[in-house]
C-alpha cells in the first residue's frame, strides 16, 4: 500500500537523514532527501508529494516557516517536524501553522512510523472523495480551492486523530455532513460505524428512544427492543444533524451520556457502556440560544470542543465554477448524458447569484439543468421567487395593518379563517424567499423549525 506513497524527507544531519530514509524505504515508501530548507520548500511546492518530514532547525529556512510557507500553498499536504530543540511554545506554533504532527529527538522508531502511517492515510483519503452512502451509490467529494475552504481542510486533518467532540456550524445546505464523514474517514475510527440522527427530523416523544433506545412496552407502542443510536455508533461516531433543535428536557440527559459514557435505554434501569466519538452540527446561533436559555450552556461546551465553521457559499464564490462543473459531470454520468461544459453565460450568473441554499440549492439547479439540457451544452436557468406569492404575503401584511383597533371584518369571514390564511400565505411566502429551506424560512418568520413544520403539516404545503 505505501509503494506508492512519496515523502520528501528534509534533514542537514546527513546521519539521521540516513537512518530515517532507510527505515522508511523499509516500510515501502519512496523517499526523496533534501538538506535546506528552502530547496526542500521549492521541491515541495512543485512536486507531488504525500507527506513531509522535516528537521526543525535548517540552513536556508527553518521548519517553522517552511510549514508556514508549504501549508499556504498545499494545505492538504501533511508535514511532521522533528527537533531536538523543542519548547511548548514551539509545538504551539508548529500546530497552528499546519504541521500534521510534532516529535522530539532523540524519538521513538516505531511511534515515527506509525505516525508517518497515520499522515500518509490521511492524505490519501483527503484526496479520494468521500463516500455519501453505500459504496454501490454515487460518491461525493469536498470540493473547492477558495482560502476558507483550504482552512477547513486543515481543521479536518488536524481533528481527525483526536478523540474528541466537534461541532460544526454553517448555513444549511452548506455540507456540514460531508465533513462530519471526511474526519470519521481518516480517523483511526474509519473502520467502525458512522452513525447519523437529524435531531429536528425526529418528533420530540420519539428522540429520546432515537438517541439511547427503549426496552419492550417502555411506553405505548414499544413492542419491541430497540436500539438506540448511541449504541449502533459504539467504537465509531455518532453524528447529530441540527444538534440545536434537541428539546431542553432532552439535553441534560445528552449532557450526562456525553460526560459518563453511557446509555440507558427508555424503560431500563441498567446503563451500557459506549464509546463514541461525537460530532454535531448546527445552523443555529448557540450562543445566542445559550444567552436565552434555550440550550445548555454546559452541553454546549461538552459539544464545542473543537468548532469548525463552515463558509456560505457568497463567501467562497471563486469555488463555484470547481463546484458547477462537479455537480455537471456526476448529473451527467449519472443521466448517461453527453454535456460536455457550461454555457458561459450561464456560468457567469451562477456566480453572481447569492445562494441563500448554499451547495445543495446549487447542486439542485444543476442536477435540473442536466435533465432538461437537450444540447452537448449546458444552460442554467437560475432559481426565482414567484411574485404572486411575494404579492400576496405583501397583500396579507399589509391588510393586516390596515385592520384598526376594534375594527369588524368583512361580512361572511370567520376570523379563524381569516388568521389561517395569513399564516398560510405568510408560510409560503417565507419558502419562496429562503428558497424552499425550511429551517432559513423558520427563521424569517422568528419561530422554530418544530413550528413551522408544525403549519407546513397544518396548511399541507
Amino acid at each position: 500500500m505505501n509503494e506508492n506513497t512519496r515523502i520528501l524527507l528534509i534533514e542537514d544531519d546527513s546521519g539521521i537523514a540516513d537512518t530515517l530514509e532507510r527505515l522508511l524505504t523499509a516500510e515501502g515508501y519512496e523517499i526523496l532527501v533534501e538538506k535546506r530548507g528552502d530547496d526542500g520548500l521549492a521541491r515541495a511546492a512543485n512536486n507531488p508529494f504525500n507527506l513531509v518530514i522535516s528537521d526543525l532547525k535548517l540552513p536556508g529556512l527553518n521548519g517553522l516557516e517552511l510549514v508556514r510557507q508549504l501549508h499556504t500553498v498545499k494545505p492538504r499536504l501533511p508535514i511532521i517536524l522533528i527537533t531536538a530543540y523543542g519548547t511548548t511554545e514551539t509545538a504551539i506554533e508548529a500546530i497552528k501553522f499546519g504541521a500534521y504532527d510534532y516529535l522530539l529527538k532523540p524519538f521513538n522508531i516505531p511511534q515515527l512510523i506509525e505516525l508517518v502511517h497515520k499522515a500518509a492515510d490521511s492524505n490519501r483519503r483527503m484526496s479520494e472523495p468521500v463516500g455519501l452512502g453505500e459504496a454501490s451509490q454515487t460518491r461525493d467529494a469536498l470540493v473547492g480551492l477558495s482560502k476558507s475552504m483550504q482552512n477547513i481542510y486543515k481543521e479536518i486533518g488536524r481533528v481527525a486523530a483526536k478523540p474528541v467532540s466537534v461541532l460544526i456550524r454553517g448555513e444549511t445546505g452548506t455540507g456540514k455532513e460531508l465533513i462530519a464523514r471526511a474526519i470519521h474517514n481518516i480517523s483511526s475510527r474509519c473502520g467502525r460505524p458512522y452513525i447519523k440522527l437529524n435531531c429536528a427530523a425526529i418528533p420530540f416523544d420519539l428522540l429520546e428512544s432515537e438517541l439511547f433506545g427503549h426496552e419492550k412496552g417502555a411506553f405505548t407502542g414499544a413492542i419491541a427492543q430497540k436500539i438506540g443510536r448511541f449504541e449502533m455508533a459504539d467504537k465509531g461516531t455518532l453524528f447529530l444533524d441540527e444538534v440545536g433543535d434537541i428539546p431542553l428536557a432532552l439535553q441534560s440527559k445528552l449532557l450526562r451520556v456525553l460526560q459518563e459514557r453511557t446509555v440507558r435505554p427508555v424503560g431500563s434501569t441498567a446503563e451500557i457502556s459506549i464509546d463514541v466519538r461525537v460530532i454535531a452540527a448546527t445552523n443555529r446561533d448557540l450562543d445566542k440560544a445559550v444567552a436565552e436559555n434555550l440550550f445548555r450552556e454546559d452541553l454546549y461546551y461538552r459539544l464545542n470542543v473543537i468548532p469548525i465553521r463552515v463558509p456560505d457559499l457568497r463567501e467562497r464564490r471563486e469555488d463555484i465554477p470547481l463546484l458547477a462543473n462537479h455537480f455537471l459531470k456526476k448529473y451527467a454520468a449519472a443521466a448517461n448524458r453527453s454535456i460536455l461544459h457550461l454555457n458561459q453565460k450561464s456560468l457567469d450568473d451562477l456566480c453572481g447569484y447569492e445562494w441563500p441554499g448554499n451547495v445543495r440549492q446549487l447542486e439542485n439547479t444543476i442536477e435540473r439543468a442536466v435533465a432538461l439540457e437537450m444540447t452537448n451544452e449546458l444552460h442554467v436557468e437560475l432559481p426565482a421567487e414567484r411574485p404572486k406569492a411575494r404579492a400576496a404575503a405583501a397583500g396579507a401584511a399589509g391588510g393586516m395593518s390596515e385592520i384598526e383597533p376594534g375594527a369588524v371584518l368583512p361580512q361572511g369571514v370567520g376570523m379563524e379563517v381569516y388568521v389561517a390564511n395569513i399564516e398560510r400565505t405568510l408560510l409560503q411566502s417565507a419558502l419562496d424567499r429562503s428558497n424552499g429551506v425550511q429551517t432559513k424560512a423558520a427563521d424569517l418568520l422568528g419561530i422554530s423549525y418544530r413550528s413551522f413544520r408544525h403549519l407546513m403539516k397544518k396548511y399541507e404545503l
